[in-house]
């Protein structure tokens, strides 16, 4: 008898179909001596729901598939193995789009990074720690009465120990320890200063460091670290898409009367069309490809100026041929915020591939890369290359040579993608 919800869609798996439905046509044998690409997910039967991971990303991931072996059904079957759901898409809601009751054996709910880091590796990972968590209402009795033997049955696990199994099982979490942890919040309050990571907040958590004001009065802290306490509730508060269009302005005005025909584009979350924006990243470059030499250290002059940067983090970061400003600005006027803004400098012949890195979202790029990476390419926020030779492990050991892509629309073409605009890439 069938799960209820599932319907029956598709013959045993020994044929191969693509995202439409249709079989694909066996692959015709390769000469004698050419390399066959291992199907290291050949166990995969997989459905991509593309709630939240999106039609792009979902093409991707469907020619990843196919190309290492594996099965992609257009629609949820008793063949499938595998559902890849988006990073923050939970149990109730995938249940609903799957118009499922109950969770059928065998199928596995797993969240798109497994995909992507199996596709990254080039092997067939774990599902442990990428699985959406299912309650056990979900669960069809066979499957709940497994998950009560099996927790009674891990060496030193006794009764009182399985129930609390159970519990989390259940609800996602143990009451018992709802309310004994305190490092918690603290450990996230002192990860968003600007500057500071995991590592410093613990050991500021261990030296008994509780606020903010013990970190101002007792902490010793880098120059960035201190910039980033100064400015801590303005860089905590996103900025409306409005005030970071005001911001792009003013990098504009003081580019062009550094250098006129400089092209100044925001990228990040703001060309993505966000409603609001965490931090400004300003693109500056020069069409003639040679006029945006010498124009980094003068525009950061201008602003600092005209007192619209107030504070720098990272004065000058070179990167190759483009160069990266990392620091503080404030527009003129009573109540306005201090915002974090980045200004990179390209040369025009990086601009595209830079363009699209800067715009991201960085799900987005990592999906990206990982193609190039399939085809035997390399894609960077400086170019794309062809011919790019991998030695053990995926390290790069030779860099191939740079495809011509004068606009983000050839970076797609190369990849044999459809063109997506800034506002479809955000998954």
């Amino acid at each position: 008898m069938e799960p209820q919800g599932i319907v029956k869609a598709f013959p045993k798996r020994k044929k191969v179909r693509d995202d439409s439905g249709k079989s694909i046509p066996p692959k015709i044998p390769k000469e004698e001596g050419a390399e066959i690409p291992e199907e290291w997910l050949k166990p995969v039967t997989a459905y991509v729901l593309q709630a939240g991971i999106g039609q792009a990303r979902a093409e991707i991931f469907h020619k990843q598939i196919v190309q290492n072996g594996g099965v992609v059904c257009s629609q949820l079957s008793s063949e499938v193995t595998h559902v890849i759901v988006a990073e923050d898409m939970d149990c109730d809601r995938a249940f609903r789009l799957l118009k499922l009751n109950k969770l059928p054996s065998g199928l596995q709910l797993v969240k798109a990074p497994w995909l992507s880091a199996c596709i990254r590796d080039q092997k067939l990972l774990s599902t442990a720690g990428y699985r959406v968590f299912i309650p056990h209402r979900y669960l069809e009795e066979g499957e709940l009465q497994k998950e009560q033997q099996e927790a009674c049955k891990i060496p030193g696990i006794g009764k009182r120990m399985a129930d609390k199994i159970l519990e989390i099982l259940e609800s996602g979490h143990l009451r018992k320890l709802d309310h004994i942890s305190e490092s918690v919040p603290v450990l996230e309050l002192f990860s968003n200063i600007w500057g500071a990571g995991v590592k410093t907040a613990q050991m500021w958590y261990q030296q008994g460091f509780r606020t903010l004001d013990d970190i101002r009065t007792k902490a010793t802290l880098t120059s960035q670290q201190a910039v980033g306490l100064k400015h801590y509730m303005d860089f905590q508060e996103r900025m409306p898409r409005e005030e970071a269009a005001e911001i792009e302005q003013t990098v504009r005005q003081a580019a062009l009367a550094v250098q006129p025909g400089l092209v100044c584009v925001a990228c990040g979350s703001y060309r993505r069309g966000k409603p609001t924006c965490g931090d400004v990243d300003v693109l500056v470059t020069h069409p003639d490809g040679q006029s945006h030499r010498g124009v980094f250290s003068k525009l950061l002059d201008s602003l600092h100026r005209s007192g619209f940067l107030t504070d720098d983090l990272v004065s000058q970061e070179d990167n190759g041929d483009q160069k990266k400003y990392l620091g503080v600005c404030r527009l003129p006027g009573p109540a306005q915020r201090h915002r974090r803004l980045d200004i990179i400098v390209v040369p025009y012949s990086e601009f595209a591939c830079a363009l699209l890195y800067f715009t991201g979202s960085a799900h987005f790029n990592r999906s990206m890369r990982a193609l190039a990476k399939t085809k035997g390419m390399s894609l960077s926020e400086h170019a794309l290359s062809s011919a790019v030779v991998r030695g053990p492990g995926g390290i790069k050991v030779a860099s191939g040579h740079a495809l011509p892509t004068p606009t983000e629309r050839d970076v797609f073409i190369q990849l044999g993608l459809p063109y997506r605009e800034p506002s479809e890439r955000d998954w």
